[in-house]
């Protein structure tokens, strides 16, 4: 059940191929009633098929607005430890992560700024309310999901993290560092080594351009953090990472990383 939560992804992410399914079968009913040309009708139906088939993809297989699912059973086996969420935004793998290992405590943070405003809406002009409003969007859905006494909010960068060395026995960041350039991508993963407790793992989720992802969004979803799966190896080996396992699930590349 997801009555409640609300992660406040755009509607034209999670509708938009709903609205074209409804205009498309509408004219597709028109040109049938009115027994257009073939050369017309097999594009509409085409594009009918299409748009519904890629919502049913969006609502149920990325299902973007519902609670999401650890990729793998392989991260923080132990099941419990002091978790980090970099770049939690409304709390998706936030919740993810509290309710998959229930004797976990998590840290939540997300500069509320720019990305912030860009995938969850706000005005930048006025930072403190964007910050004001995201922190309480975010609290509002882990107090939904039940989970409140064992997270907090931290507002900061990721590519800066205000924790001293060692101060988390495992991270999560689940599409958030693939937003950043180069730069900021090494020095993210960077501090996520140096706030790692030694034997810490990291749980890296990416948006990944695979066949599902080419289908249901094509070219509108094709960011700039779109690397390939070596790109984000070499990344990790980098930062020192030693790298315990890698897979995919649709529209998302992961790895499960360990600090020495």
């Amino acid at each position: 059940m997801h009555s409640h939560i609300n992660f406040a992804y755009p509607w034209p992410f999670v509708y938009g191929h709903l609205v074209v399914t409804a205009i498309a079968g509408a004219i597709l009913a028109l040109a049938l009633w009115r027994k257009w040309s073939l050369i017309l009708i097999v594009p509409v139906a085409a594009l009918t098929l299409w748009a519904a088939s890629a919502f049913v993809m969006v609502r149920f297989g990325f299902d973007l607005n519902g609670r999401a699912t650890m990729p793998t059973q392989n991260f923080l086996k132990s099941g419990s430890g002091r978790v980090l969420d970099m770049g939690a935004g409304t709390g998706r793998s936030s919740i993810m992560i509290l309710e998959a290992r229930p004797n976990t405590t998590l840290v939540a943070l997300d500069s509320f700024g720019e990305s912030y405003v860009e995938h969850f809406g706000g005005d930048e002009s006025k930072p403190a309310q964007v910050l004001d409003e995201g922190r309480q969007r975010l609290m509002a859905n882990l107090q939904a999901a039940g989970v409140e006494n064992r997270a907090t909010i931290q507002p900061g960068d990721m590519r800066k993290l205000p924790f001293p060395d060692a101060s988390f026995d495992a991270i999560v960041s689940a599409y958030a560092i693939d937003h950043l350039n180069e730069e900021g991508i090494r020095s993210a993963l960077s501090e996520a080594s140096r706030v790692l407790k030694p034997k810490g793992e990291f749980l890296l989720m990416l948006v990944y351009k695979d066949t599902w992802l080419k289908y249901t969004f094509g070219p509108v979803l094709m960011h700039a953090g779109m690397r390939r799966s070596s790109r984000w190896v070499d990344f990790l080996h980098d930062a020192g990472f030693q790298i315990a396992e890698q897979g995919t699930r649709p529209a998302t590349l992961y790895f499960v990383a360990q600090k020495p």
